[in-house]
């Protein structure tokens, strides 16, 4: 499919020139996508659009989105606009909620996935010859293998340490002593309390950049684990239907979000309860993509249902930033009448000293209505009347600042469930009664 060259020197266009190339790209993708792929062929006839409709980057509104049950229904590979023959790896997802999401990649797809990931990384103070503690899971997982293969072009040493067995985590980071660790925040959280259970301070290790992602996290969890272990934390984003880590990447500098690469990828923010109205910079809604140079699974227009909002570029003035994930529509909890997020709640409960940022979310129906209780642990070391005083002061802040009312219920300091990857938050037991 491609013409042009690929390289890292669009990484530094300016505004104007980022709209032409994804422009150029947008028309090529949505033709070849077209042509190649019985789904999209399908959905331009059915939505009365063909790939020439598409004259400016406002046309992209004309073409119908792509969902992940649109993957589950081509399962295992009817997504693919290449044959097989040309497919050099194939990833899914877990397939826990449904049919697995089948992605494949060519070969200039991996070598280009490889130069993002490596780009994201740079940005967030990796460089080459630096140890990457890679503490994403490995196999269909897009994570390990992502980070793997970008520290490799990066030109970084890479520890494939894989996700859980976290005491040795810990004594391969003692051990080996790298710089950077790629894992997901709250798995970092884990290795950070494991460090201290084995008597380590966590500051001590030769750790100075974390590249955290694969869910959402809040700046009060980056406080956290950069307090706690001494070092610069910053966010990495992707998901498998798009690529796959690196889609967007956060400058150490300035850890002001993710800047998008706008080179490859085509990002929209559309009103999630109404997807015909697309939103201006700066407002929140659910976040869509389109890939601009992806052979073997172009997707046009595909529902992330991520929420965010973007921003002017900063680091890279020509690509736009996305604001931290602050939640996905299907994680949202509805309260009686509330719209609520786990990320929500980590927030309030991290500003409340005594606490500490293992919670879980339970929702139950004893009577008529649903009910929200929230799980969490205190710090250890507080005592007795601080627990007390911070469950009463969390309760209120959640009525105050969500609007909502919650229950509060005090764990034992290590009794709720660790990562070991990424980490369950909510449990719905209204129909376990």
């Amino acid at each position: 499919m491609m013409s042009e060259p690929l390289n890292s020197e669009t990484e530094f266009f300016d505004r104007e020139a980022i709209e032409e190339l994804q422009l150029r790209r947008l028309q090529r993708t949505v033709s070849y996508a077209y042509d190649r792929v019985p789904l999209y062929q399908r959905k331009f006839d059915e939505a009365g659009v063909r790939p020439e409709d598409l004259r400016s980057l406002a046309d992209l509104a004309k073409f119908p989105f792509t969902t992940k049950e649109d993957l589950r229904a081509e399962y295992p590979f009817g997504m693919f606009a290449v044959p097989q023959a040309e497919v050099s790896r194939i990833h899914a997802s877990s397939g826990t909620t449904g049919q697995p999401t089948v992605v494949g990649y060519t070969r200039n797809d991996l070598r280009n996935w490889a130069d993002l990931v490596a780009r994201s990384m740079r940005a967030s103070g990796a460089r080459p010859g630096h140890k990457v503690h890679i503490a994403y899971g490995y196999g269909l997982f897009t994570g390990g293998l992502g980070a793997h293969y970008g520290a490799e072009s990066l030109g970084c040493t890479v520890i494939p340490m894989s996700g859980g067995q976290t005491e040795k985590q810990v004594q391969l980071i003692q051990d080996f002593e790298p710089e950077v660790i790629m894992c997901t925040p709250t798995y970092l959280l884990t290795i950070m309390d494991a460090f201290t259970q084995r008597g380590v301070d966590p500051r001590s290790t030769s750790l100075k950049y974390a590249i955290c992602g694969a869910e959402p996290w809040t700046e009060e969890m980056r406080h956290e684990l950069e307090t706690g272990l001494d070092l610069k934390a910053c966010d990495i984003y992707g998901l498998s239907e798009v690529m796959g880590p690196g889609v967007a990447g956060e400058f150490v500098e300035t850890q002001d979000g993710s800047h998008l690469w706008e080179d490859h990828f085509r990002p929209e923010i559309l009103d999630p309860f109404n997807l015909e109205t697309a939103l201006p910079d700066g407002e929140t809604g659910e976040l869509v993509f389109t890939t601009l140079t992806k052979e073997a699974l172009p997707v046009i227009r595909y529902r992330t249902k991520d929420l965010t909002r973007l921003l002017p570029g900063t680091a890279r003035p020509g690509m736009r930033r996305m604001e931290r994930i602050g939640g996905r529509t299907d994680d949202m909890i509805i309260l009686r009448g509330v719209n609520l997020f786990p990320s929500q709640i980590e927030e309030i409960a991290l500003r409340i000293p005594a606490l500490s940022p293992h919670f879980q979310l339970e929702i139950s129906r004893p009577d008529r209505m649903d009910e929200l209780t929230v799980r969490i642990e205190p710090r250890e070391g507080t005592s007795s009347a601080e627990r007390d005083a911070a469950a009463i002061r969390l309760r209120q802040e959640i009525k105050v600042q969500i609007g909502s009312s919650a229950l509060v219920a005090l764990a034992e300091p290590g009794s709720l469930a660790r990562s070991n990857g990424k980490l369950r938050r909510v449990y719905d037991v209204r129909n376990k009664a």
